[in-house]
């Protein structure tokens, strides 16, 4: 299987970030240190079984490629991942085959192209990060996806089913891929993607239509870590900066975007959703596979409960995450995510205007300056840090002198550290090279280790390995 054709299909998938060369001028207007978020009704009835099931088989893209196209090519080894059966059976666990509503059989990406992939030869459901072997943005694709529309044209004739399956899902990414270049590979562009896929969607019913609600500017791409999906019970909203808000089974749907024909398929995705929230909340962090050193982990838990559980949380026999969103001003991180969407409104207004945000069960985004403090349990497995996947290890997250400007992952994990080993560079403009001189991929910020002694610090670690 060539990696490049497996790499097309994945990206017409995803959703967590924006993109504008003018980015937003840095003005904090913050009158406040920290907010709690409070949580909101969710439809917590779901059955996680069916759930799982719909995740890794269903029809939430809405259309797709024709199956009999690519199968000889992409379906070629049985899938001893998820373990599925039918014409799922011999793909790769990020891909998924689906009918159409018109009976045809189509392939599209699923949930798992993002929120999925191998730690210590370990395939873990959920995991972000550098986990997913997708996550690589830093070519455009569109290109490809162009050649590809081309060859459905030719192989099906126009008033085919294979044409009519394939016909929503090639309009939007014929264009969609040609926003989403990031400037290095392992970070990811969602949230951009989804605003190329939403650009030509009226908001009352979700058809495609001929005019723009707005312009996107192709010429800068900020992108974004992937966060895990096991935190996602613990949290009264989503994302890194807390927009999302309201109900969760229509924010965790917005990939539908891609391929659906209208608000009724929106619909009946979104009660299925119910079933995929349920299974999300039964997710649970990988352990630590190494022993600790029982010895600091004490004096580790006493100094993070002192310095760090006001916004993370305690973990333990009582546990308790206060879902704080931190001001920019007092994190200090790169600001840039964070004000693209509270400055620039294209996803914002567009979706609180639209189905989503305007039918029952309602959600909503509602962007601010700041960064929601994440929950950290398996933390030891969701390298690299910072909500733009900028720092390698924990021991930079906690120490900010010894971050590197300019890195190269190395394929292994450090369990000293604790995150990935790195190869530092000494200069940018490679692929392959972290650039933290970037707007939007600063690692600066989030200093409040640099008082602890190494000692302190790596006790810290020790006891972070343990959540």
């Amino acid at each position: 299987m060539k990696k490049s054709f497996l790499f097309l299909f994945c990206l017409c998938f995803f959703f967590a970030c924006n993109t504008y060369r003018s980015l937003p001028e840095l003005v904090y207007n913050n009158d406040w240190e920290t907010l709690t978020i409070e949580a909101t009704a969710q439809i917590r009835n779901g059955d996680a079984a069916a759930g799982w099931k719909y995740l890794t088989e269903g029809d939430y893209i809405g259309s797709g490629i024709p199956f009999d196209l690519v199968k000889k090519k992409i379906a070629t080894q049985k899938d001893t991942v998820l373990n599925r059966t039918g014409a799922n059976e011999n793909l790769p666990f990020g891909l998924t085959a689906f009918q159409h509503n018109n009976g045809t059989t189509v392939m599209s990406g699923n949930c798992l192209t993002c929120h999925g992939g191998y730690l210590n030869d370990e395939f873990i459901v959920g995991l972000g990060g550098f986990g997913s072997e997708f996550n690589d943005f830093s070519k455009n694709n569109a290109p490809t996806f162009k050649a590809l529309n081309t060859l459905v044209k030719i192989k099906y004739k126009k008033d085919s089913k294979e044409r009519e399956a394939y016909d929503i899902f090639g309009k939007i990414n014929k264009e969609a891929l040609s926003y989403i270049v990031t400037p290095f590979e392992g970070v990811n562009p969602a949230f951009r993607l989804e605003e190329a896929y939403i650009m030509k969607r009226n908001k009352e019913d979700l058809t495609l239509q001929e005019d723009s609600n707005y312009k996107l500017d192709k010429r800068y791409t900020l992108a974004s870590d992937v966060p895990p999906w096991w935190h996602l019970k613990k949290k009264n909203a989503l994302y890194y900066n807390g927009m999302g808000r309201g109900d969760f089974t229509k924010l965790l749907m917005q990939a539908s975007t891609q391929g659906i024909k209208d608000s009724t398929e929106a619909r009946a995705i979104q009660q299925n959703f119910i079933d995929v929230l349920a299974y999300l909340e039964t997710l649970e962090a990988p352990k630590y596979p190494k022993p600790v050193n029982e010895k600091i982990i004490w004096q580790g838990e006493k100094l993070f409960n002192k310095k760090c559980s006001q916004c993370h949380g305690t973990y333990g026999e009582i546990e308790a995450y206060p879902n704080k969103l931190v001001a920019l001003e007092t994190v200090k991180t790169d600001p840039y995510y964070a004000q693209n969407f509270s400055t620039k409104m294209h996803l914002a207004d567009w979706y609180n205007e639209s189905w989503y945000g305007q039918s029952e069960p309602k959600s909503f985004v509602q962007p601010m300056d700041g960064y929601i403090a994440p929950p950290l349990d398996g933390i030891w497995a969701t390298a690299p840090y910072f909500h733009n996947a900028s720092v390698p290890t924990l021991e930079g997250v906690l120490n900010s002198k010894i971050r590197p400007t300019y890195w190269r992952r190395i394929a292994e994990l450090d369990y000293e550290k604790m995150g990935w080993r790195y190869q530092e560079m000494t200069k940018g403009g490679n692929k392959k090279t972290y650039n933290t001189t970037l707007p939007g991929y600063s690692n600066q910020g989030h200093d409040f280790g640099d008082e602890f002694t190494k000692e302190q610090r790596m006790a810290v670690i020790e006891y972070l390995k343990t959540l």
